[in-house]
């Protein structure tokens, strides 16, 4: 938004439901440029986090919103001074007239003068210079909590941040180096006091101390649905076990065209998702919800799949929208494309609104079997888990059992027994067995 010659970055609205969101990082400091529509910082909302693009090109005059600040949508953030333009300098506030001097007493017999105080302790003046409009010294949560804990004034410390800022690193070196605020100083006793048995001095923090760091937005979000969805659902899980062998070997024939062509890797959750999508035709109060006193049912399914963020600190469900339209080859596509969208900050909050049926995949790291938590308000979350060769029993051209070696997969329905019975969860994940199981080259 330009106001006059300078263009305002502002907190942008991230969706109908979002209201404020975190600063998490800014990529550009005062005084550097930015190109438009380039990255300039990263914001967190209770639903997603994502990037904030340069509305302009110029020179970045000021950022009026730290890191770690929650402000709502709307607020100005920072300010870019585009190129060329002239920046009016700040105000400078007008010098107060001297007063006149007053008229010479009458001279009169000097008193004897009185022996001059000591003079006081000189106060050590504060040298961290990024301060906020309200004239504090602006500091993350975690450096005011080792501050208090530690009884050190930030506003004594030289910060080697943005501006000034005192940073977790240099509140830890001033501690670890046995520094301490200045106590006031207590008056001198009339008597002689016992000496005071000497305190030990505070020495470095040991080895295995605990870490803090504040629950971001994201972090927020995800801990609230989840409670959430524990306190309203009654949660239940039914497994079963599916012999992957066909889905394995129509994997491997398709694999390098749908690289060579498409540049999509057609992984195993593809086929379950397809699998499932097919069953829950069959199985619409699977793919519905419980809305007050009624059991609402959709006409289409929108898929959520769980992406892991943040080397597992961070945990978000993007949508895929009409799933039921989509083959095997746009069910690969579509889950590459939110997955690289949400590890890449990409993705906006109508990203992750309205699924009805979502899908986990911790299978990835060899998890064989999992409870999940349904994402309200839907009804069933399934899990996939690791495909391993097992021993398994088969029979062979004559109708004899024997052992073959298998590659098995588990699957979890876990459900809300409010509105799914364990009956209709067990017939769900037979068909949807019974799908991968005999997948033919008709289904893709």
């Amino acid at each position: 938004m330009a106001t006059g010659t300078l263009i305002d970055v502002v907190m942008p609205q991230m969706g109908v439901s979002v209201s404020e969101g975190t600063i998490v990082k800014w990529l550009k400091n005062e005084g550097e440029p930015v190109q438009a529509d380039e990255t300039l910082l990263e914001i967190s909302t209770d639903k997603v986090d994502t990037e904030v693009p340069s509305p302009g090109t110029g020179i970045v005059q000021q950022i009026l919103v730290q890191e770690g600040e929650t402000v709502e949508v709307g607020t100005k953030l920072a300010v870019i001074s585009p190129d060329g333009a002239v920046t009016p300098p700040p105000p400078v506030a007008e010098p107060e007239p001297e007063p006149e001097p007053a008229a010479e007493p009458e001279p009169v017999a000097e008193a004897e003068p009185e022996p001059a105080p000591a003079p006081a302790a000189p106060v050590p003046q504060p040298v961290a210079t990024d301060v906020s409009g309200n004239g504090k010294t602006f500091v993350s949560p975690v450096v005011a909590r080792i501050a208090a804990e530690h009884g050190v004034d930030v506003g004594t410390l030289r910060g080697t941040g943005r501006g000034g800022r005192v940073t977790k690193k240099d509140i830890l070196a001033f501690v670890e180096a046995g520094g301490a605020a200045a106590a006031p100083v207590a008056p001198a006793p009339a008597a002689p006091a016992a000496p005071a048995a000497a305190l030990p001095a505070a020495g470095p923090p040991q080895q295995g101390e605990e870490v803090f760091e504040p629950v971001g937005a994201m972090r927020k979000g995800i801990a609230e649905h989840m409670r959430r969805s524990l306190d309203t659902a009654a949660h239940v899980t039914s497994a079963i076990e599916v012999d992957m062998s066909k889905v394995v070997a129509i994997r491997e024939k398709l694999k390098p065209d749908y690289q060579a062509s498409y540049g999509v890797n057609p992984t195993y959750l593809a086929f379950v998702a397809r699998a499932a999508v097919d069953t829950l035709r069959d199985y619409p109060w699977i793919n519905g919800e419980l809305r007050g006193e009624q059991i609402v049912t959709h006409p289409y399914v929108n898929l959520g799949i769980a992406v892991e963020l943040a080397d597992g600190k961070g945990l978000i469900v993007p949508v895929i929208k009409n799933a039921e339209g989509l083959n095997l080859l746009g069910l690969a596509r579509s889950i590459a494309d939110i997955a690289a969208r949400a590890r890449d900050k990409q993705l906006t909050p109508d990203d992750v609104q309205g699924g009805t049926f979502t899908i986990t995949n911790p299978g990835g790291y060899g998890t064989f079997h999992g409870t999940p938590i349904i994402s309200q308000p839907q009804a069933a979350i399934l899990g996939t888990y690791a495909v391993v060769k097992r021993p398994w029993v088969v029979q062979d051209e004559l109708g004899e059992d024997v052992i073959a070696i298998r590659p098995i997969m588990n699957a979890t329905l876990t459900y809300d027994h409010r509105l799914v019975d364990g009956a209709l969860s067990g017939r769900f994940l037979h068909d949807l067995r019974e799908k991968l199981q005999t997948w033919g080259e008709d289904r893709y």
